[in-house]
């Protein structure tokens, strides 16, 4: 059963890599692309709809929502185009997927800004800690 999973989640992550390159295609509608951008978006993003944390629905938006959107991308995308994406997506396995650390600084510091600069104005407070107590209560 265990093989059964490792089997699936690899089949998941290829396809999100095949959504991934088909986004960029020309050849693909635009409402398809922005469907496509979405999963693939939260398929990547670290942040979820329903927090892992949270007993078994943590973790439901991973196991039903993830795998629906990709269902429904696939079916939105052209075959050719598909075939195409498959090739460059196997490649991008076999070399590893790559890392664009300026996209993720860029990630971390708008959820900082939030964590750290809308709650006080929501409440009323005035903003007046240092950065490593932001950080503290963004970690913790």
């Amino acid at each position: 059963m265990f093989d059964k999973i490792k089997t699936w989640a690899r089949s998941l992550k290829r396809q999100i890599f095949i959504l991934y390159f088909a986004c960029k295609d020309e050849r693909v509608p635009w409402h398809a692309k922005v469907f496509t951008a979405c999963v693939v978006a939260y398929a990547f993003s670290p942040i979820d709809i329903i927090p892992d944390f949270i007993p078994i629905l943590g973790y439901l938006d991973d196991v039903i929502l993830v795998p629906i959107g990709i269902m429904i991308a696939l079916k939105m995308i052209p075959k050719s185009v598909l075939t195409d994406c498959e090739v460059k997506a196997e490649e991008m396995m076999k070399n590893g997927k790559p890392k664009n650390w300026i996209v993720g600084s860029l990630i971390v510091m708008i959820w900082v800004l939030i964590k750290v600069i809308f709650p006080p104005l929501i409440s009323g407070t005035r903003i007046g800690f240092s950065v490593v107590d932001a950080l503290s209560s963004f970690i913790f």
